[in-house]
């Protein structure tokens, strides 16, 4: 998608489309019809609130012959047909295709199914919501520890025996809170949370199981010690009815609708003998053809993508790359990249402490500036860092360390967690010295000319015919 925020960003985007009667052609490029309403789809979702420069219907026709004048050389080079674009492209079209063929009886039948495997697992009985206090103990103890284990539960089963009933689940939550050995549970006053048959120890949902609501079992001994359990609510499992919206979410949030869509897929393509491919591309056609919205946005990933693919590889690729053609435009545009206020070329250094500080700057005499970062951290190893390092070209205000140290501005300083010790190692320059202290600013500006140049190439490769009387009656008809 980044190529699509490009687009964006660019205000080129466009599709393709075949004219129709009431939609008349607007220009031609390379021989190709582009209708009027591909072109408002472009210059409305371009020019839509929020943009900070719109342009007129008449400014943008230069913006969206260049970006078609794109595609077509994309086309030309037949970038759609290879195999890493074809793929990135038939996965958008099925993207598309997809949500338009959620199955609800599918899904109907996933969800029965997942409320009668859920339903078997308490094979009829019913659901319970109870607390317990847990003192451990393990099945090594000794006679004594048993013993010991025992007063404990006793002790505790005593206190509780004499709570009135209507305090009883008041109480037992906060003794739980303070004596039970189950610490996760403990801090909920003892609840579990419901549970239903097989889900807990056998001694404990035994015991557990022969409860009423608001009943308190004696002490329980199971295989991880004694327990004491506060029945607070049972009730047979309810009906799928009474379920259904529940577990249709958590289908839901599980891909459940993606899933029914690629069983359809699956389904269909298998038996009608044709590829899943081949079905998608059949529905995606008859998915366009029955919305001009869909059909615009498919057409616009297309566009986009070609364009991205063909321009990377023309131009800004062969620009990056270009060292010589970098200087030479530097050279050229010297007095574009004039700085109007002085920066600091070098390194910010933090330390564990200040010797370390004194050792990175005894290394660093006589190194190289590109070497001053790899240099300062040299002092590290895998597993014991005692160096960190900021680098840069930084004017006022980009780092408080530098403001304060080179130029002098007086300014609180936080020292870098871990690493008290700061200072800086470089200078304070007036001016760019070589094409690489602005060389991310060069690049972005060569591979700009170098596009500009491309572009008029493409103009005169391609026809290009726009028809002014169209032209005038987009958006007005």
């Amino acid at each position: 998608m980044k190529k699509i925020a490009f687009l964006v960003a660019s205000l080129m985007m466009g599709l393709s489309a075949v004219a129709q009667t009431g939609d008349p052609v607007v220009m031609k490029i390379n021989g190709k019809n582009i209708t009027r309403s591909e072109f408002e789809y472009s210059y409305n979702k371009n020019n839509s609130d929020g943009v900070l420069e719109k342009k007129t219907v008449e400014e943008y026709v230069p913006l969206f012959v260049d970006f078609k004048l794109k595609v077509a050389e994309a086309e030309s080079q037949r970038i759609d047909t290879l195999s890493a674009i074809r793929k990135e492209l038939d996965g958008y079209k099925e993207q598309m295709v997809v949500p338009t063929l959620v199955d609800n009886e599918y899904i109907e039948r996933e969800a029965r199914q997942t409320y009668d495997n859920t339903a078997a697992r308490y094979a009829g009985q019913d659901l319970l919501t109870a607390s317990h206090i847990l003192v451990l103990m393990r099945q090594d103890s000794t006679a004594e520890q048993q013993a010991a284990a025992k007063v404990r539960i006793d002790s505790i089963y005593g206190v509780l025996k004499a709570v009135p009933k209507e305090q009883l689940a008041e109480r037992f939550a906060e003794l739980a809170k303070e004596k039970s050995d189950d610490k996760g549970s403990a801090q909920r006053g003892g609840a579990l949370g419901q549970f239903g048959k097989g889900m807990m120890i056998p001694d404990f949902e035994q015991a557990a199981y022969a409860l009423k609501a608001g009943e308190m079992s004696a002490p329980v001994k199971s295989t991880v010690g004694w327990h004491i359990i506060y029945m607070t609510d049972r009730h047979p499992f309810e009906s799928y009815e009474y379920h259904h919206d529940n577990i249709i979410k958590f289908l839901e949030q599980r891909g459940i609708k993606e899933a029914s869509a690629n069983a359809y897929l699956d389904s269909v393509s298998t038996k009608r003998g044709i590829s899943r491919a081949e079905l998608v591309d059949e529905l995606h056609k008859k998915l366009m053809a029955e919305d001009a919205e869909l059909k615009n946005l498919a057409q616009e990933y297309f566009d986009g993508t070609l364009m991205y693919e063909v321009t990377k590889k023309d131009v800004w690729d062969k620009a990056q790359q270009d060292d010589a053609g970098q200087e030479a435009y530097f050279k050229a545009h010297k007095k574009d990249y004039a700085w109007d206020s002085p920066r600091f070329c070098g390194i910010v250094i933090h330390t564990k402490d200040a010797v370390t500080m004194e050792k990175v700057k005894k290394l660093l005499k006589g190194v190289a500036e590109e070497d001053w970062a790899k240099t300062a951290v040299s002092l590290n190893s895998d597993t014991v860092k005692v160096v960190r390092v900021e680098r840069g070209i930084m004017k006022q205000g980009d780092n408080a360390n530098v403001d304060k140290l080179i130029f002098g501005q007086k300014v609180e300083l936080k020292p870098m967690t871990g690493y008290p010790v700061t200072d800086v190692w470089g200078k304070k320059v007036k001016a760019p010295r070589t094409m690489k202290d602005v060389k991310s600013q060069v690049v972005a500006d060569y591979q700009n000319a170098q596009e500009k140049l491309w572009v008029e190439k493409l103009r005169k490769k391609f026809s290009v015919e726009v028809y002014d009387d169209v032209v005038k009656t987009v958006n007005k008809h």
